[in-house]
């Protein structure tokens, strides 16, 4: 049959299956579409974006998330685990989905070789960074399906879903437009989305008309914020739940749904706000009825309700000190710490030519000065000493030129990403040492520092991590890190990870945090993440009460792919595969006119119990193989990633489950 005649058979296989309430499995093996149930591991994440651990046991105590707590009731487990810094969700996803979050610096960043601005609500840029983070290692979600989601893990069905926008995965198959027409034809569904998306766009309309008038009609008039709110709130909410219910009524092996409602909300109502507590509310009630329609079609589909990363209060950081803005206040400094204007330097406060006598002078002690620190800089660093000496002299010789445009040097990038910002200065295309910095943006440095909403400010010293103190730059370490952080080593190797990203800024700032919990964001945000401080850093991940996974070694979401890839997508292709050779074998003795032994099991449910006998013969409860969760990447700026595990980390898989286990090999002892 070709195969648009059984996407069209499969269609409509599937719409008398809805309207009738027969079961979609049993119908289309009738037809000979399906030859079987087919006996394969199959699970459910339902993310829920921005909520931390610390927030949900909250919620569930003020009543607001009903369903997780009974499931906790039930027997799945909660836990906190650590998701690495940034706690963002492009880092996140990357690691789940392909065990890989490699140089992604942040949800924003800049590209100094390309001069190209990435931002990860990109279509663009995000199928850009799925190629970059998968490179031939298979997504979690081949052959499955994906909502709402950065990243497609390799999906099939690919919805709302930024990596995959950029191709016409969702409308090339018939599948796609029958999903669409389905869905057109189940009235209350309808109905139940222009009601709630009405209510809620009034409910939205007045709190920010209701705002406006508090600020005395002082700020600008945004409706288009509650428009957005309902489409994400309510109409993406909806329909990516229908989607999720249509393939657990089709058994589809992998689904992957990311609620993001909370986190929009929270990130300007705060984490327990009113609203926020609202949104989570509505999305435990879909959970709810995910959870029904696995229980009764496919009840050993595991279910797993996980956020990417938490959430911490936060005070923007032009409330504070000179009431700026961070891109501001690196503008002013910038302008200040000019030195040369026109090849002859000047004095900013005014340029009157009574002051050629002073300025004179200062050159003359700013090359005494560049005599006596050229010998302690870098390679990089005395070149860049020279260049800013010749420069003095009108000698700046062309080779030094093409490395260092001195003339580009108030051309600077601020890029922020919640309470996480990356400073690039575009004076040169590579990655820019601390002492560099100091020679042309002394005064910045100077300002970032003591600045009190800025809790650190960070970079790279002939490539080794360092951090600025009020008493000069140090190595980074857990002891020179300001006090108030719950794990101040993992912060500490996170950060030096951070640091070593190609994309990373030349200088990394994070935002200040106290022990009451909040911290300071370089936007206009009463909630935060990307940084380190509160509970941005540790999300939670709710786990069936089977399932072998435990978390409390985790330090990086890269770590969790290992368990996915190997509980659910190397179990199937081994029981597909065997599946494949056992039909083989079939097709061959009739072939020759013998008949094939039979036990009465069909060819897929044959080749499962042998793979499940090789798992319980190799000391594996439930089939349940072993498997290398993916380490740190820092090998990967070097060499291809094949999909097989560094040795960096471990699973174990222990009588109470699999356990994450950290080893150091040789000098790789990051996290």
């Amino acid at each position: 049959m070709p195969a648009w005649l059984e996407q069209i058979v499969d269609l409509l296989l599937l719409l008398f299956a809805w309207i009738t309430g027969r079961r979609y499995r049993s119908l289309a093996q009738r037809t000979g579409r399906v030859r079987e149930e087919l006996p394969l591991r199959r699970f459910i994440m339902v993310q829920i974006d921005g909520l931390a651990h610390e927030y949900l046991l909250q919620a569930i105590a003020r009543g607001q998330a009903p369903v997780l707590q009974r499931l906790m009731a039930q027997g799945y487990h909660l836990q906190r685990w650590r998701c690495g810094i940034p706690s963002s969700t492009p880092a996140v996803q990357a690691g789940i989905m392909y065990g890989n979050n490699w140089n992604i610096p942040g949800f924003r960043w800049y590209e100094k070789e390309t001069g190209s601005a990435p931002h990860c609500k990109s279509p663009y840029f995000a199928e850009r960074l799925k190629f970059a983070v998968s490179n031939g290692r298979p997504g979690i979600l081949s052959g499955g399906s994906s909502y709402t989601n950065l990243l497609d893990g390799d999906a099939k069905l690919a919805l709302f879903t930024l990596s995959a926008m950029g191709r016409t995965r969702f409308l090339e198959h018939l599948r796609g437009l029958g999903w669409a027409l389905l869905f057109a034809l189940i009235p209350w569904r309808i109905g139940r989305i222009l009601i709630l998306a009405a209510w809620e766009l009034l409910r939205d309309v007045a709190r920010t008309l209701a705002q406006w008038a508090r600020n005395r009609f002082r700020t600008r008039l945004k409706l288009i914020k509650p428009a957005l709110q309902v489409l994400t709130n309510v109409v993406f909410a909806e329909v990516q739940t229908f989607g999720v219910l249509l393939d657990i009524y089709r058994g589809v092996p992998a689904i992957y749904v990311n609620y993001y409602g909370y986190d929009e909300v929270a990130h300007n109502d705060g984490p327990l706000g009113k609203e926020a507590l609202r949104t989570l509310r509505r999305i435990d009630s879909y959970i709810g009825q995910i959870e029904r329609l696995r229980r009764v079609y496919y009840p050993a589909t595991e279910l797993y309700v996980l956020s990417d990363h938490g959430m911490t209060p936060s005070t923007p950081i032009h409330e504070l000190g000179p009431k700026k803005s961070l891109g501001r206040l690196v503008a002013d400094h910038v302008r200040a710490s000019e030195v040369w204007e026109g090849g002859r330097p000047r004095d900013r406060r005014n340029g009157n030519q009574q002051h050629d006598a002073l300025a004179e002078a200062n050159m003359r002690w700013l090359l005494d000065e560049l005599d006596g620190i050229e010998p302690n800089l870098s390679r990089r660093g005395r070149r860049l000493a020279a260049a800013l000496r010749r420069r003095i002299l009108k000698q700046l010789p062309d080779e030094i030129e093409a490395e260092y445009n001195l003339d580009r040097r108030s051309d600077v990038i601020v890029r922020a990403s919640g309470s996480l910002a990356h400073i690039y200065f575009n004076v040169t295309r590579a990655r820019m040492d601390l002492s560099e910095i100091a020679l042309l943006y002394a005064e910045l440095l100077d300002a970032l520092n003591s600045h009190p909403g800025i809790g650190m400010v960070l970079g790279l010293e002939q490539e080794r991590p360092v951090i600025v103190t009020p008493r000069g730059t140090v190595a980074l370490s857990a002891d020179r890190l300001p006090p108030g952080l719950p794990e101040p080593e993992r912060t500490a190797d996170d950060l030096a990870r951070l640091l070593s990203f190609p994309h990373s800024g030349d200088l990394v700032v994070v935002g200040a945090w106290n022990a009451r919990g909040q911290v300071v964001t370089f936007e206009d945000q009463a909630a935060t993440h990307g940084g380190a401080g509160g509970p941005q850093d540790y999300p939670f991940f709710l786990t069936p009460p089977d399932a072998p996974l435990d978390l409390s070694c985790v330090t990086n979401a890269n770590q969790l792919y290992g368990y996915f890839a190997e509980r659910f997508l190397r179990y199937n292709s081994q029981v597909l595969s065997l599946a494949h050779q056992i039909d083989q074998r079939h097709h061959h003795a009739d072939a020759h006119h013998r008949a094939p032994q039979d036990d009465g099991r069909d060819a897929t449910g044959e080749a499962a119990a042998q793979v499940a006998a090789q798992g319980r013969a190799d000391g594996h409860d439930q089939g349940s193989l072993p498997y290398h969760a993916a380490g740190e990447e820092e090998e990967e700026r070097s060499r291809h990633i094949d999909g097989k595990s560094d040795g960096l980390f471990e699973a174990v898989e222990t009588g109470e489950g699999v356990v994450i286990d950290q080893r150091q090999h040789g000098q790789h002892d990051d996290a």
